[in-house]
């Protein structure tokens, strides 16, 4: 067997209207909130339902992995006084 990974990566960026949308990269997991806390909160939640009675192997994944976030920003810039 190959190497298992121990996270499962997800980013989380600014919803199209309102609120933020996390993606885990490595499982079909997407979900939404209307703050960061609340997208953070789903997104642990849709992740544990999605792997519920999964072979973590079946994934690549090690047992109890761990969930990574990546927060995608805009840039901002400074502005000349």
């Amino acid at each position: 067997m190959g190497y298992l990974q121990q996270t499962i990566k997800a980013v989380i960026r600014p919803g199209d209207e309102v609120g933020y949308v996390a993606e885990c990269l490595e499982i079909a997991v997407v979900t939404q909130g209307r703050t960061l806390d609340e997208t953070v909160q789903h997104l642990q939640e849709a992740t544990a339902l999605h792997l519920e009675g999964e072979h973590m192997a079946a994934f690549g994944l090690r047992e109890k992995p761990t969930l990574v976030l990546t927060m995608e920003l805009d840039p901002v810039h400074a502005q000349a006084s």
